[in-house]
């Protein structure tokens, strides 16, 4: 009797697996089966050839790009309103060039944006100033423009759906719809809180440092290296508001810059986590007594006239994180969701813009973005083509941001010293790594050529007036720093791929040329 009980119970309870294990398996092949109605109902009803999460600089830029090439783009953003932020608030001479092949070089107009002819740099008690060359075979005006951020991507956003094949929407983008490893189109909150969807061949996330989306299509971890601490001191001008004003401090760096035309941008950076609390007035004291002694007396008084009218100090992280293809398909991640790198030398912007340019051009040939193998092929193509820029500037930023950094270290202050001296030199030094800088003549050789050259007179400088035991030492720690801020990147960008020249040439050629859309 008790085994019969036993054998029956065992019986209802395959019954109740088997009828559950159909329901669900039932259910999930109807709901990717109405999902791919939904989606062929949207093709024919003429719905979008892309969508892009993220109408930020990058989102907006691509959706101009791609909707000039006659694709249909819908682009949805969790926040239409003007953003504020106090990255992205510089325009490198290569990004405005960039800025101008895509057609959007008038987004930088009716702004209040200042123009940038270099920097002036500070240490010590010195001072230099580096300006960009004038007299170089860069094919557009070199000179760089500051301003506020949230108005430029305004600006961007009203470019972008001033065309008719744009459809721009405010919404929160919950996750991504797959269907055998293919992203199909994603699954949103509408403004009017309602839970959606939208299907497109392909997808391009593009929301950002903090993306949630990233984690789902690549290995990515991004690696937070320090905070940047700014606000905004209003109604004044620097003396040369035509300069990045750079000032090598303790523990790293600060900055001033004129966003607007009576607004001037303070910044400065703390390398620990554990940060004065800005709601109690304990970092604004802390600005007060260790970081505004070390500012140049000329423009101190700017740089406290913020902290003095209580202008809100703002946190933002400082990260780095190679650049890595998605794993699936019917995706492209872009922007700060696909690579970041030290933002000292305000180049993110360029990179990304860069990034767009190329795309946008290897796309432009494909009949249909929902051919998963061609575009497969068209980012691996991408990734390839991408390296002189993205690979200069990255090596670049993280280089400058870790020689930036004081140190009792003597063999890391030689680095550090060497760095002022050689922009201080003038001549082919100076000229030539200020090209570099802004995106002029973006080629990894250069660089490395710039970096070589500042690590041997740093040395010479640490072994003069003649060498000594301690001298020897000291150099050679000195030599093994410089490998250090060199070698993981190319080991990260692909030895090959970042010291080709013909790479180089042929990026200079295709994307730098004089012709403007």
């Amino acid at each position: 009797m008790n085994m019969a009980f036993v054998e029956v119970c065992l019986w209802m309870l395959l019954a109740f697996v088997i009828s559950w294990t159909i329901f669900h398996v039932t259910n999930k092949m109807n709901k990717a089966t109405k999902c791919a109605n939904v989606a062929a109902k949207e093709r024919r009803d003429g719905g979008p050839d892309v969508i892009i999460v993220g109408a930020g600089v990058g989102g907006s830029a691509l959706a101009y790009a791609l909707a000039k090439d006659g694709r249909r783009v819908h682009v949805i953003e969790r926040d239409m309103r003007e953003p504020v932020r106090m990255m992205g608030e510089f325009m490198q001479p290569g990004g405005r060039l960039l800025l101008s092949k895509l057609g959007l070089q008038d987004c930088l107009e009716g702004i209040d944006a200042q123009k940038s002819t270099g920097i002036a740099l500070f240490k010590d008690g010195k001072e230099t100033v580096a300006s960009y060359p004038v007299d170089t075979n860069f094919p557009y005006e070199p000179s760089g423009r500051f301003f506020q951020n949230g108005r430029f991507v305004q600006r961007l956003r009203q470019k972008a759906s001033s065309l008719p094949n744009v459809r721009l929407e405010e919404g929160t983008v919950r996750s991504l719809i797959e269907e055998k490893g293919v992203v199909k189109g994603v699954t949103y909150k509408n403004s009017s809180g309602e839970e959606t969807t939208a299907f497109a061949p392909l997808t391009v996330v593009c929301d950002g440092c903090h993306s949630n989306l990233r984690r789902s299509l690549n290995d990515n971890n991004a690696e937070v290296t320090a905070y940047e601490i700014g606000y905004i001191s209003r109604n004044c001008r620097l003396e040369q508001p035509d300069k990045l004003h750079l000032i090598m401090a303790k523990p790293s760096f600060a900055m001033l810059y004129q966003v607007s035309s009576t607004d001037v941008r303070c910044n400065f950076e703390l390398l620990s986590n554990n940060l004065p609390s800005v709601s109690n007035g304990e970092m604004a004291s802390f600005v007060k007594n260790s970081i505004a002694p070390q500012i140049p007396l000329k423009f101190r008084k700017t740089f406290l006239k913020g902290l003095d009218e209580g202008s809100h100090i703002k946190i933002t992280q400082a990260k780095r994180m190679p650049a890595t293809l998605s794993r699936k398909k019917g995706v492209i991640v872009l922007g700060d969701a696909f690579n970041m790198r030290h933002p000292v030398i305000a180049s993110g912007m360029m990179v990304l813009l860069s990034d767009i340019l190329i795309l946008s051009r290897l796309l432009k040939p494909l009949d249909s973005l929902g051919d998963e193998n061609k575009v497969s092929e068209v980012m691996k193509s991408f990734y390839v083509l991408r390296k002189p820029m993205s690979a200069t500037v990255n090596t670049l930023g993280n280089s400058f941001w870790q020689v930036l950094i004081a140190s009792t270290d003597e063999a890391k202050e030689a680095m550090r010293q060497g760095c002022f001296d050689y922009l201080s030199s003038g001549g082919f030094r100076t000229s030539g790594l200020m090209a570099v800088f802004g995106g002029m003549n973006p080629t990894p050789l250069s660089l490395i050529y710039h970096l070589s050259v500042i690590t041997l007179s740093s040395i010479g400088q640490l072994l003069s007036p003649f060498p000594t035991p301690l001298r020897v030492w000291h150099s050679l720690r000195l030599f093994g720093l410089s490998l250090e801020l060199l070698v993981p990147h190319l080991k990260a960008e692909g030895i090959g791929q970042m010291l080709s020249p013909t790479n180089a040439a042929a990026y200079r050629k295709s994307y730098m040329a004089t012709t403007v859309v």
